[in-house]
């Protein structure tokens, strides 16, 4: 079917990032990475608060103590964003200065996912760890090049992740009680020409939605054939992320890239950076909170 895209806002991201709808205060949390930017994006007044740090930041979830986890530069930190406090709660690479925390999010019982990669994109130097509730962190995946888009399916039985490079969606059983994963394989492969698999989301259906890295487009994939069912084109040639929001869960809100672009290419591509907004015929499922 065609989609009606729209530019929610005019934002010019060097390497917007990380969307998430908190459902309860109806506004996106996203990132410019590259700038150091959090931001919290309200479409009923259109106002998109911003604010700066002095350390990359890849990954915003709201925690249930009404603060936000952000997965950093230099770790995963909690933010006030009343007070501006910021509190390191994990460092798990301090002995890689050359990592940094990339893509993150919360599974179904609130525990935080969130995976590193090495400043120049070395092969293999990253890892995805969980950190849980009481603090504890855990290395879950090692060897991962650009740590990118997760997601659960809605009956809590398997992980997606996606490690860019590889150009697949990995498929993981999920003990919902323990937050235990086993590789089971790549479900989904993406072709040549079509770009790269970066950040992730998932609907009500258990179908996957993937932003293409480079190829200008989001799309739907059954996870359990590796069949396309549906694809977004975008005036945007680095598509980094999506996730649903809206009052019913039915837009999906699409962050995009103009970080290494040419003048040729902005030119084809004016929507760059920019974050979009598209009404679908799907669902999304609540995003999950961190739980503390």
């Amino acid at each position: 079917m065609s989609y009606n895209v729209e530019v929610a806002l005019h934002a010019k991201a060097t390497l917007g990032e990380g969307p998430h709808w908190d459902q309860a205060k109806g506004v996106l949390y996203w990132v410019d990475i590259l700038q150091k930017k959090l931001h919290i994006y309200d479409p009923a007044t259109n106002d998109n608060r911003t604010i700066l740090f002095e350390q990359y930041i890849g990954a915003v979830v709201p925690t249930t103590s009404g603060q936000v986890l952000l997965a950093m530069e230099n770790g995963i930190y909690q933010y006030n964003l009343e007070t501006e406090e910021l509190t390191c709660i994990a460092d798990p690479e301090a002995d890689q200065p050359t990592n940094r925390f990339n893509d993150g999010k919360c599974d179904p019982s609130g525990r935080f996912w969130a995976g590193t990669m090495s400043l120049t994109e070395s092969n293999h130097k990253g890892s995805l760890y969980r950190l849980d509730p009481s603090g504890q962190i855990t290395k879950m995946v090692s060897s991962v090049t650009i740590s990118n888009g997760l997601a659960w399916s809605p009956d809590r039985k398997f992980m997606y992740y996606i490690d860019t490079p590889t150009r697949e969606v990995a498929v993981y059983s999920y003990d919902e009680a323990s937050g235990e994963i086993i590789y089971i394989k790549a479900c989904v492969q993406i072709p040549e020409g079509m770009g790269n698999p970066d950040g992730m989301t998932i609907d009500s259906e258990g179908m996957i939605w993937v932003a293409h890295w480079g190829g200008a487009r989001v799309t739907r994939w059954n996870p359990h054939t590796g069949t396309l069912l549906e694809e977004i084109p975008l005036p945007a040639k680095n598509v980094t992320s999506c996730t649903f929001g809206g009052e019913n869960l039915d837009e999906l809100y699409i962050t995009t890239a103009k970080i290494g672009m040419t003048e040729s290419e902005l030119e084809r591509y004016p929507g760059s950076g920019n974050l979009f907004r598209v009404k679908t015929n799907y669902k999304g499922l609540p995003a999950n909170p961190f739980n503390k």
